[in-house]
């Protein structure tokens, strides 16, 4: 994979930033997505940020390597922090990392959401907690996909700020609202996967010497949620 060739998962990614875009991408990898982006011209203005040095001059490196130096920009900064209020940054992406930590990216850069009219989403576990963070801080899930790429399932969220209060079941919070509804065969597959790892983690706390009772009440009505879901696919 490069700037030029991307990941069916970055690809799918990028196919929702919407055209002429001012975006930034947290956590960018080489740049990769703001540069192809920007190769394409789907994209004005792109943002590049990372936490770490090395992967920050490897994403410098290769907007320069493809000459994209007045376009699109490296930051090293901590998440949204990378967003400053001259960038007019209105698509945020954030890829490849888990529910639980984007979901801190977003709680501590609130502030620089203030102009954002789109998030695109890629946890690669946590995906329940995300969607959480974005009902509570009123943001609609607008689209959802799922897809199965080198052995490993990746859900992508987008979801846009709204002016009055959302609410999802936890049913649609558990496996999404739009993904929910279109039952593919990836997401059947995921989702027998992981009933299958719930039912192994109540057989070994059931065989405890003291028995976890919350958590296990807990576990067993995951089970119940997704043997629903499960049953509605097979509809």
């Amino acid at each position: 994979m490069d700037a030029k060739q991307l990941s069916q998962r970055l690809a799918t990614v990028g196919a929702f930033v919407p055209l002429g875009a001012r975006l930034a991408d947290i956590g960018s990898d080489h740049a990769y997505l703001p540069a192809n982006l920007a190769l394409n011209q789907r994209i004005s203005y792109g943002i590049a940020g990372e936490v770490v040095r090395g992967p920050f001059e490897n994403a410098q490196h290769e907007i320069e390597k493809l000459q994209l130096t007045a376009r699109v920009h490296a930051r090293l900064a901590d998440g949204l922090a990378a967003i400053q209020p001259a960038d007019r940054i209105d698509v945020v992406t954030i890829a490849g990392m888990g529910g639980p930590l984007i979901r801190h990216i977003l709680d501590q850069g609130q502030a620089q959401l203030a102009g954002v009219q789109r998030l695109i989403l890629q946890p690669n576990v946590g995906e329940t907690t995300l969607r959480a963070w974005l009902m509570a801080h009123q943001f609609q899930i607008v689209a959802e996909r799922i897809l199965a790429e080198d052995g490993h399932t990746y859900e992508i969220i987008v979801a846009e700020p709204i002016s009055h209060a959302v609410q999802y079941t936890a049913k649609e919070l558990l496996v999404g609202p739009f993904l929910g509804a279109e039952k593919s065969p990836v997401f059947s597959a995921k989702w027998q996967h992981e009933l299958a790892r719930a039912q192994t983690a109540v057989t070994q706390m059931q065989q405890a010497k003291v028995v976890p009772t919350e958590q296990l009440a807990t576990i067993n009505a995951k089970i119940k949620l997704i043997e629903g879901v499960l049953a509605d696919v097979g509809k």
